[in-house]
Parts: C-alpha cells; sequence; structure tokens
C-alpha cells in the first residue's frame, strides 16, 4: 500500500525483534533498540493524517537560513522557528489554525519509552515530526526552548539508518556516534536533559516503509 513517503506501507505491523535491548548512554540517557518496530503502521498511518492538515515544511532559522530537515508538529503546541526565534506556538503559522490533536498510539508511545527509560508521568504536549532526505543533518544543539527541563526527551526513529550524535553539556564536550535504525527509540532527562545532540548527514539508502526517508518524531514537554 504506497504511502506519501516514496515507500510501501505494509498491511500489518513488523514483527518486533526478538533482539530489541537497552543501550545506556550514561545517567539519564538511554537508547530502547527496535522498542517502535512493532508500532510502524500504526505511527505511519498517524503522520499521514498529522501532515495532511499541517504539512511538512523547510523552517528557517533566526538567521535567515533554511533548514535541511522538513518539519511539522501535533499536540498542544508546536516548535517553530523563523526570523524572530525559536518559540512553541499553539497554532500552525501557515494556516493560523490550532496544530493537529496529537495521536494516541504516539503519546502512549512516548509514555511508554519514558516509563522503561526510568522517567515516570511523562505527559507530552508537543510532537516534532522531522522528515529527513539524503543530506538532511541536524547540527549538534540542545533541546532548551522548554519551559521546565524536569521532562525528558524521547525521540524515535523510522525509516533509514541515521547517525545520531550525543554530546555532553558543552558544545565542545567529545560526541558519541549511534547508528539509529529503524525502530530505534532514545530518551534523554535528568542529568542527560541538556546533552548536546544532534543527526551527521543522511546517507542513501531505502527502507520498505518509506523509500530513501527518515522520519523522526521528538516528543517534549514544552509547557
Amino acid at each position: 500500500m504506497p504511502n506519501e513517503y516514496g515507500g510501501t506501507m505494509r498491511l500489518f505491523d513488523d514483527p518486533v525483534d526478538a533482539g530489541s535491548k537497552r543501550e545506556s548512554l550514561g545517567a539519564g540517557a538511554v537508547v530502547l533498540r527496535g522498542l517502535a518496530i512493532g508500532h510502524t503502521e500504526r505511527l505511519l498511518s498517524a503522520i499521514d493524517q498529522v501532515v495532511s492538515n499541517a504539512p511538512l515544511r523547510h523552517q528557517t532559522t533566526p538567521g535567515g537560513f533554511r533548514m535541511s530537515v522538513a518539519m511539522s508538529n501535533c499536540g498542544p503546541v508546536g516548535w517553530v522557528s523563523d526570523e524572530s526565534g525559536y518559540r512553541y506556538d499553539s497554532n500552525d503559522p501557515l494556516s493560523g489554525d490550532p496544530w493537529p490533536d496529537m495521536p494516541d498510539c504516539f503519546s502512549s508511545l512516548a509514555q511508554d519509552a519514558a516509563v522503561e527509560a526510568g522517567f515516570v508521568r511523562f505527559e507530552p504536549d508537543a510532537c516534532l515530526i522531522n522528515r529527513y532526505e539524503p543530506g538532511a543533518k541536524l547540527s549538534l544543539h540542545q533541546d532548551r526552548d522548554e519551559r521546565d527541563f524536569g521532562a525528558p526527551i524521547v525521540s524515535v526513529s523510522l525509516g533509514v539508518p541515521a547517525t545520531f550524535l550525543f554530546g555532553g553539556l558543552k558544545r565542545s564536550d567529545r560526541q558519541r556516534r549511534l547508528p539509529l535504525r529503524h525502530g530505534d527509540v532514545v530518551v534523554w532527562g535528568g542529568p542527560a536533559r541538556l546533552r548536546y545532540h544532534g543527526i551527521l548527514p543522511l546517507k542513501e539508502d531505502r527502507h520498505p516503509a518509506l523509500g530513501k526517508r527518515r522520519i523522526n518524531l521528538t516528543f517534549r514537554k514544552a509547557r
């Protein structure tokens, strides 16, 4: 069954990877390998619904540079960037309408991953949807536009593999390079909440459901 990402969606969920495992990245940070694999069909269907109402777009940085990653949002608030700065807004600046509701399959997966990582009562109010195509990247940065750093960040990888950079609390700290594959979920919070992170330029590859693309869902408690 074709989808808008250039691949073919299966009519059933991928089987859960029996080899899925927990990989520590230090205090407060963990990779949950393969945790989202069994949710593939539901997640992609929900993404299609969200972006049909709030299309993916290339935002600009405060300095006027076009981001290589296409983005959208769902939930009570969404992350936006333009010449006036980085911020959360309850309305989509393209339409002026509220962002689409966060699908139940999104929030339940994010909460389950947070619990698995040791963070209970995580209630995300923002999900940033990122679409990477070959060459797209995300520069090293901290997630610090949220009002409260007490909640973790939950990041879900779908589609082709990517290399995740995970550094320290200073930009100059050494970064660890982690391969992220379809279904992997990274959670960081507590002492790791403000660690620098990013994505290296996406390499050419192909996934059966997403073609040459990678989709990342990043869940946050923004307000």
